[in-house]
């Protein structure tokens, strides 16, 4: 049948395209058929953005980060709180562009060459008659995926929005005064008493019955709910699997040694002295014209004689640091000095005499007077380390098509993981107790939410069946499979009967504590002589603690002033609560003129700060922000 099909395959498409064609004819095309279209997670001045455009940010955004951090957890960079911090960022992008085009905020060339000049790594790129190594230039710019027209447009873009924030930012100020007035008030001391409540104190005076933990524990089944639970075994594909697997031919080795010898040696290194007339490069030409003229003497001299160098270099050398040395700089490799003087340096022979080298720092004469080349190491001195570094190459090359292989193997053979363990040789991992939200201190594959959500798919748990492979990390791939499971469920009271017994006690135990302290307050309050327990007297404020609780610190310190002393009680949650006397008020201590002047920065910095964050929500209602997704809570990472 299928060969009838090959013989006659120009009638069966037509016969097809008969059938198809008035299908959508008759039926219409879907807009989106061509097109998928993206969900709008937030719109600024009526543009969408879009969780393709979302999408794409946070995957740019790991990665500058990851090739700035190479060691970063993965993890940390693809939580909830991550994706929208991200999120919020193109927003404020969004925003700045719209602020800068609605007030013709634009940047002249000028303004574009000076801010390119004070890029530090295009500074560097200078020739040393001041132009720019172009071909350099765009290799640089090309190291991020851009053209030189496409690099300086995204300067141009970004100084423009630079301007929308400046006239805010740049306008803050603080004066004497307000200063003073802030830093007295945040830095106010305060004469404290403290009596402590301890909750563990008042355990004794609770003892529950059997009805009176039953009860407790029906009020509160929430707190002895065990999470779902599930056995797993899962594989990992990573960069030492691959490596591992790898074994290097001989002839490869040898070869790559000896492609590789010049970077693995040792660094020549060379030794010289030299003659330096000083003219800093921001010196007017007829300045540098008088300080190389005066080099030309000086060259002329010690060529005519050359074993006078160091005593002509002790005379007359503007480098005050190697003059009285004779000139001599001692060894150095390449990077050391400034461009123009190494390329001279390493082009002599030893004992040679330099031309007029012109640099930033003047104009030098160079005498070669040693060269240092290190011992090549052996191939088999070199082995080791040269094995490492090809097998890694070749796992880098060699992972994708592993990849590949790992990813088809556990999706078309569902049912085990040991088919595709077997046949890429790596181990099966086991873990029981693993749950959907990974316990503290857990690390590795089973502490990504993306591996765990896999596992507790429905598919996964039901179906019995491998997860699809999970990129977790830079060249890491898991997969793994549910061997049991165990569904949320309440502890029964048998099993948990001391804890909720325990609990019970506890939190009778702090309501008691807490209760004294409000009646101690009444009555101390009515009768301060009839106060005992207080600790000695301490003075407190933001910036000296004298070791209290925060708790008692911000319940001291919301006290009013007027009527002191003043009694106030401080809850410290499960420890118990605090019965705080406030005695009286002191100034801070004076501050000198330089602590006055850094206060003053400081609140500039916070009033700067918060004008920016007051301006930023304006734009954002003038421009319709709108975005749909919820913020996440925050959690520790």
């Amino acid at each position: 049948m299928f060969e009838a099909i090959r013989k006659h395959s120009k009638i069966v498409m037509f016969l097809l395209f008969l059938l198809v064609i008035p299908s959508f004819v008759l039926v219409g095309i879907d807009s989106n058929y061509f097109s998928e279209k993206s969900p709008v997670v937030a719109r600024v001045d009526g543009h969408k953005i879009t969780q393709a455009d979302w999408d794409n940010a946070h995957r740019t955004e790991t990665d500058r980060i990851r090739a700035q951090s190479p060691n970063v957890d993965p993890k940390q960079l693809d939580t909830p709180q991550a994706r929208y911090a991200t999120l919020e960022r193109l927003v404020r992008d969004r925003v700045f562009a719209a602020a800068a085009q609605s007030a013709h905020l634009v940047t002249g060339d000028a303004r574009l060459a000076r801010a390119l000049q004070d890029i530090p790594a295009i500074a560097g790129l200078k020739r040393p008659d001041g132009s720019l190594d172009t071909e350099a230039y765009r290799a640089l710019v090309g190291a991020q995926g851009l053209t030189p027209e496409g690099f300086e447009s995204n300067v141009r873009r970004e100084l423009s929005v630079s301007q929308v924030m400046g006239g805010v930012m740049g306008s803050a100020f603080a004066t004497d005064s307000a200063t003073r007035l802030a830093f007295d008030s945040l830095y106010q001391r305060r004469e404290i008493q403290v009596a402590r409540f301890n909750a563990t104190d008042y355990a004794k005076q609770v003892n529950p019955s059997d009805a009176d933990v039953e009860a407790f524990y029906q009020a509160n089944s929430a707190r002895f709910q065990q999470q779902e639970q599930a056995a797993v075994e899962y594989v990992v594909l990573d960069l030492d699997s691959v490596r591992g697997s790898i074994r290097v031919n001989e002839d490869d080795l040898r070869t790559y040694y000896k492609e590789n010898l010049t970077r693995l040696a040792a660094k020549e290194e060379r030794r010289a002295s030299h003659i330096l007339i000083s003219a800093s490069k921001d010196a007017p030409a007829a300045e540098r014209e008088k300080a190389k003229a005066r080099a030309e003497e000086l060259l002329a001299q010690v060529r005519k004689a050359p074993g006078s160098f160091a005593e002509v270099a002790k005379k007359s050398s503007q480098d005050t640091g190697s003059a009285i040395v004779g000139g001599d700089l001692n060894f150095f490799g390449r990077g050391a000095m400034v461009k123009p003087f190494e390329e001279a340096a390493f082009s002599m022979k030893k004992g040679d005499i330099s031309d007029v080298v012109e640099s930033d720092f003047g104009y030098h004469i160079i005498l070669l007077t040693d060269i240092k080349t290190p011992r090549q190491p052996s191939f088999e001195e070199l082995r080791p380390s040269l094995e490492a570094e090809l097998k890694q190459q070749q796992a880098q090359r060699k992972f994708a098509e592993v990849a590949e292989l790992f990813t088809n193997g556990v999706y078309e053979q569902p049912d085990s993981l040991k088919p595709v363990a077997d046949s890429l040789k790596l181990k099966i991992q086991t873990a029981d107790g693993v749950t959907r939200v990974p316990a503290a201190g857990v690390t590795g594959p089973l502490a990504n939410a993306k591996f765990l959500e896999a596992l507790f798919s429905s598919d996964s748990i039901e179906g019995k069946r491998n997860t699809s492979a999970v990129e977790v990390g830079p060249s890491q791939l898991v997969a793994g499979r549910v061997s049991t499971y165990a569904p949320a469920r309440t502890l029964p009271l048998t099993e948990v009967r001391d804890r909720a017994r325990s609990l019970h006690v506890q939190e009778k135990s702090l309501e008691l504590a807490r209760k004294d302290a409000e009646a101690k307050k009444a009555a101390w309050t009515a009768n301060a002589a009839a106060a005992t327990g207080l600790s000695a007297a301490v003075t407190v404020s933001r910036d000296q603690t004298q070791g209290q609780p925060r708790q008692v610190l911000d319940a001291a310190l919301r006290v009013s002033p007027d009527g002191l002393p003043a009694w106030v009680v401080a809850d410290l949650g499960a420890q118990g609560a605090a019965l705080v006397k406030v005695s009286r008020i002191l100034p801070r201590e004076t501050a000198d003129a330089q602590q006055t002047a850094q206060q003053r920065q400081q609140l500039q910095q916070w009033w700067t700060t918060a004008e920016g964050f007051a301006y930023y929500e304006m734009l954002k209602e003038r421009f319709k922000v709108q975005i749909k997704p919820t913020r996440p809570q925050s959690s520790a990472i």
